[in-house]
């Protein structure tokens, strides 16, 4: 039966997911190759995404949040406040056949749950309409010789 379904809406045991949830990335290479998608920034988190070359139209979700932000508790709590966001947003407004990759920011915390969510629909909304940055910033200081 699990031969059935594709790869990409089965959980790791193989069962089909019927929760309608996306896709959560735990390879690095997933996050490796997001990074090199489009990004909008928001004060709360950086959303990256990138249309994957498949054809399977799973939208595919990651968190990550670094150490700089704060401890492992505060980390946690940031990643469930993504959760219950993308929980509400992704399945509306996320684009099929990509994956969004969220990067918490130290406002993460403490910003209004109403706000993010208004920031995460506006992010997909700039990806969607092409005005989202498809490049890093320039590297500050000294240009490196070669």
């Amino acid at each position: 039966m699990a031969a059935d379904t594709p790869s990409s809406l089965t959980d790791s045991t193989g069962a089909p997911d019927t929760s309608g949830a996306p896709v959560v990335l735990r390879q690095r290479a997933d996050f490796l190759a997001a990074n090199g998608g489009l990004r909008v920034g928001t004060p709360a988190f950086v959303l990256l995404v990138k249309p994957r070359q498949d054809d399977s139209p799973a939208k595919r979700i990651g968190y990550t949040v670094t150490k700089k932000v704060g401890n492992a508790v505060v980390r946690n709590r940031i990643k469930r406040r993504f959760r219950a966001l993308v929980h509400r947003v992704l399945g509306h407004h996320g684009l099929p056949g990509a994956d969004h990759v969220l990067i918490g920011r130290g406002e993460a915390m403490t910003r209004d749950f109403a706000a993010m969510h208004a920031d995460l629909v506006r992010a997909l909304e700039r990806v969607r309409d092409g005005k989202a940055s498809s490049d890093r910033r320039p590297p500050r200081g000294k240009p490196r010789r070669r």
